[in-house]
């Protein structure tokens, strides 16, 4: 009768397979260049989503990741009987200067891979879409302060229920 192999214990690597190296994940894709599984943070200036952003880059530092900072504004909306531009977003360099100063205010964040992306549309639908396309280990965002978000429903629980990676809501 032939005995049975022992397994190694939980935890412990099986000595019978060989790990091959080269197959370590990288912090970039070899081929075009995006970045590889970044932690993603919804930042919109509220103190709520300042927290986030420091706690994003803490966990960015703590996993090696880059971090990718989203800042969603609405469209631009024009006044429907005098055609007056109501709410015109701000320049991109402007903006993201702007999001990188608050950074620095909010963390050090030396040694940590920062990208500052901006979109235009539904807050919750665009950090959703972005995380999904740059395949992010996790979605930080700021808790909502009003209380008619917890009624009527906020950008939180949309994600939670819609995203593909873990929301992580900072108070």
């Amino acid at each position: 009768m032939d005995q049975a192999e022992s397994s190694p214990l939980g935890g412990q690597p099986d000595p019978r397979q060989r790990r091959v190296r080269g197959n370590e994940p990288s912090r970039r894709s070899d081929t075009d260049g995006k970045l590889d599984h970044p932690v993603v943070v919804g930042y919109d200036g509220s103190p709520s989503s300042r927290n986030a952003l420091a706690y994003a880059a803490g966990v960015s530092r703590r996993l090696s990741r880059p971090l990718v900072i989203v800042h969603v504004t609405p469209g631009v909306y024009c006044e429907p009987l005098t055609g007056q531009v109501i709410g015109a977003p701000r320049a991109r360099t402007e903006t993201e200067r702007w999001v990188r100063a608050e950074l620095a205010e909010v963390c050090d964040c030396v040694g940590v891979e920062v990208q500052v992306i901006m979109r235009h549309g539904n807050a919750a639908r665009e950090l959703s879409t972005a995380a999904d396309e740059l395949s992010a280990d996790a979605l930080v965002i700021g808790a909502p302060r009003q209380r008619w978000h917890h009624v009527a429903g906020s950008v939180p629980g949309w994600l939670a229920r819609h995203a593909r990676c873990p929301v992580i809501v900072v108070p």
